[in-house]
This record gives C-alpha cells, sequence and structure tokens, in this order.
C-alpha cells in the first residue's frame, strides 16, 4: 500500500496560508518568496514580484492573536506596490485595517477579495528591492543543490 503523504506535516499556520497564497499568485504570472528580509529586523510572510516588476508584500495571519500581536505590519508597507493581509476562511476580517488588500487562502489556493490601494515604490527603492529578491532567490536555490554551502540572507 502506498504511503500518503501529508503536505502540511509540520507546518504552521501561517506557512499554510502562504502555501495557498504563493500557489494563487503564479497562477497570476507572479514569482514568490516567502519569508523575505527587505532589511535587519523585518520579515515579510509573503513578497510577490509581478510580469511587469510590481512588488506585493502579503502579511498572513492565522487567528485574532497572531494578528493583534503584530503591532509592525505599517513598517511593510513600504515596501511594496501593494499590501495584503491574508487569512483562512474563518479569520474575523472586520479586525483587518481599511485600505488593505485582503486574501483569503486555504494550503491548496487563495482569492483575493479586495485590492488596497497602490502606491508605487520610488525607482530607487524598487530597484534595490528587486535585486535583493534576485539574490535571495537564487541563494536559497544554491541552498537546496547545496545544503552544505552557508548562507548570510
Amino acid at each position: 500500500m502506498d504511503a500518503i503523504i501529508d503536505p502540511f506535516a509540520g507546518a504552521k499556520p501561517g506557512q499554510i496560508i502562504a502555501r495557498g497564497v504563493c500557489r494563487h499568485l503564479r497562477a497570476h504570472d507572479f514569482v514568490t518568496l516567502e519569508e523575505f528580509t527587505p532589511e535587519r529586523g523585518k520579515r515579510l510572510d509573503v513578497m510577490a514580484l509581478g510580469p511587469k516588476g510590481e512588488l506585493w508584500v502579503i502579511e498572513c495571519k492565522s487567528s485574532r492573536v497572531d494578528f493583534t500581536s503584530d503591532c509592525k505590519w505599517e513598517g511593510y508597507l513600504e515596501w511594496g506596490d501593494r499590501y495584503f493581509w491574508a487569512v483562512d476562511e474563518h479569520f474575523p476580517t472586520d479586525l483587518l485595517p481599511e485600505g488593505t488588500g485582503l486574501i483569503i487562502a486555504d494550503g491548496y489556493d487563495a482569492e483575493i477579495l479586495r485590492f488596497g490601494p497602490e502606491t508605487k515604490l520610488a525607482g530607487a527603492r524598487r530597484k534595490a528591492v528587486t535585486q535583493k529578491f534576485a539574490r535571495h532567490a537564487a541563494m536559497r536555490l544554491h541552498g537546496f543543490r547545496d545544503p552544505a554551502a552557508v548562507f548570510d540572507y
């Protein structure tokens, strides 16, 4: 008998939401990085790079407590052209701030219910974030190919 593999074994609820978000955005020709660090002290749950160079920040929240304990989300606004919350279907969405995007997700897919306003990044910031995104992605890929390599990203 074939063993059934649980794709969510060991995953935290926010990671499951991020998986569905990344799958959905891939269907819209975006590439994504989970747990992207644009600068020291900031960790974005999902950073998405679109086909026209657009940058989206997606913060995944799995519960009311997860949301209310995070007081640094506004510092993430300056890293993308759009900002979204990604939550599951049971999350109390009335808690989420107006003027932000909303994605409902599970581990398999997602749906964008609301787009927040587009605030285009300045050219120099866009270039720096896009380059860091590319380097981070390349280092992760290298790490998969050569797990013994040591990276500081």
